[in-house]
């Protein structure tokens, strides 16, 4: 049996009176690429945002790659993210002061990987997602299409284990988002990653090994699990 890199159990949230996670139970296994789908509104980025310890939920449980987030410090909660998370942004969140490959870079750097093998491995992940010989291209210079590439590249950059991507082929054509899924796809089948991919696009959920559905009551599967 696989390894469940991610683990939730009765996750609550709200902000003020308004509930927007009721009793969220779910779990994602290494190499498992899981959708998760639901109405505008419904508390999915919510749900990333609490799995990566950005935001903390008010009850239940969320246990990433064998440690509870909850129980962690925000130190705890930054060296888990660094060392073991990849998270593609609904907004991008690229550096508009470093370039290209030094925000594609960024988590090696971090991690203290050596400069040629970081080297390497931007390039490796540029050609991956279709942004060779752009570099030393600073961000105001990219299109929308272009800079979620370059968020997605960040995120897998260092191999994670797990990945959180949020609408990340929303800004891109089909052609592009055929690859970038192909790539998701890859990196959980070969790298062993886990993948939790929230999206409103049917192509891209039907993509997945399994597809869940959030709802006001909680999370239930939609629909026949990929062969």
């Amino acid at each position: 049996m696989m390894r469940r890199m991610l683990v939730l159990e009765g996750v609550h949230k709200s902000y003020g009176e308004v509930s927007v996670l009721h009793g969220v139970s779910l779990a994602v296994a290494a190499g498992e690429f899981v959708a998760l789908v639901g109405e505008s509104g419904v508390g999915k980025s919510t749900l990333l945002n609490c799995i990566a310890g950005l935001d903390d939920a008010d009850g239940g449980r969320i246990e990433l790659c064998g440690q509870a987030v909850h129980a962690l410090d925000s130190d705890g909660r930054a060296r888990l993210r660094r060392e073991q998370l990849g998270f593609v942004f609904q907004a991008f969140h690229v550096l508009p002061h470093l370039d290209v490959a030094d925000n594609v870079g960024l988590p090696l750097r971090l991690l203290g990987r050596p400069q040629a093998q970081a080297t390497q491995r931007v390039q490796e992940m540029l050609q991956a997602v279709g942004l060779q010989g752009l570099g030393a291209r600073m961000p105001a210079q990219l299109s929308g299409g272009q800079l979620q590439r370059v968020a997605i590249a960040r995120a897998l950059v260092h191999a994670p284990a797990l990945v959180l991507a949020d609408e990340p082929t929303g800004n891109l054509d089909p052609d592009t988002a055929s690859r970038v899924l192909d790539l998701l796809c890859r990196q959980a089948s070969e790298g062993g990653t886990a993948c939790l991919l929230v999206t409103h696009s049917e192509a891209a959920a039907r993509r997945a090994d399994r597809v869940l559905r959030l709802t006001p009551q909680g999370v239930q599967p939609d629909g026949p699990a990929r062969p």
